[in-house]
């Protein structure tokens, strides 16, 4: 969960101002949280604490009307509306709020079901809920230590996404989109082909692209295979409020984190 709060903060300041190299400083001025992490933290909420999914992103989401880069058109109208309904999204929203779900349940069938029920609230299209689906298992895969091996053909056999590209290729042909058929894989890619986790938030953001939602869902797939150093985990606990603290506190103590 950490691990997609680092990334979203990384690639804040990089979503509208695409960069195309691994070289820049990871937390730099115009560094915040965006809606990225205020959904993550929503959605580890309510697995947490056995709550409703989509009135625990509403409560939250509605607590912080304007974050940086803020909530996209669609789902700004979803959090607004008097009787918020699910409204077909496949956006990569579903995928970049996941990520505690891999952590949370203790079966595959389980983080599965959890993960298409986060996503239903707003993204009920097929590629959203796969897009989540995705993200979830490939977390809960990696932190029982499967391979990266493993997992690259899980992910491509049950969710049948190409992965046999390159950051490289990546980084050289990427366009901005916010969709889970693309953004996922690309994560993936970007996760795959890195050698420790502050690599792997570098290719994410290096890539170009919806750089804050990439660098979330790299994020969370690093920190499950690699943790999150302890000098990252410091800067970006800085970036956060009490309540978001509180919600990293307690997955910790149910994790073992």
């Amino acid at each position: 969960m950490l691990g997609a709060i680092v990334g979203d903060i990384v690639g804040s300041r990089f979503e509208f101002d695409n960069i195309h190299t691994k070289q820049f400083e990871l937390f730099g001025n115009g560094c915040n949280f965006t809606d990225d992490t205020i959904c993550t933290c929503a959605v580890a909420d309510a697995a947490m604490n056995k709550k409703s999914y989509r009135d625990t992103l509403l409560e939250w989401c509605r607590r912080y009307p304007n974050p940086k880069g803020a909530y996209g058109g669609s789902f700004a109208r979803w959090i607004h509306s008097a009787d918020p309904q699910p409204y077909n999204s496949f956006g990569n929203g579903s995928a970049m709020r996941v990520s505690a779900v891999g952590w949370l349940f203790g079966t595959m069938e389980e983080v599965m079901e959890q993960a298409r029920l986060s996503a239903e609230p707003t993204h009920n299209h097929p590629e959203g809920i796969k897009g989540a689906q995705a993200t979830a298992s490939a977390v809960f895969m990696l932190r029982h230590a499967r391979s990266k091996d493993d997992v690259k053909r899980y992910l491509e056999n049950t969710f049948g996404y190409r992965l046999d590209y390159t950051v490289d290729y990546l980084r050289c042909h990427n366009t901005f989109d916010e969709t889970c058929q693309v953004t996922v894989p690309q994560a993936i890619v970007c996760f795959m082909g890195s050698n420790g986790f502050e690599d792997a938030i570098r290719n994410a953001i290096s890539i170009g692209g919806d750089s804050d939602t990439i660098g979330a869902i790299t994020g969370a797939l690093a920190e499950a295979f690699y943790t999150v150093p302890d000098d990252i985990r410091t800067q970006a606990l800085t970036y956060l409020d009490p309540a978001m603290k509180q919600i990293l506190s307690q997955f910790g103590m149910i994790t073992g984190g």
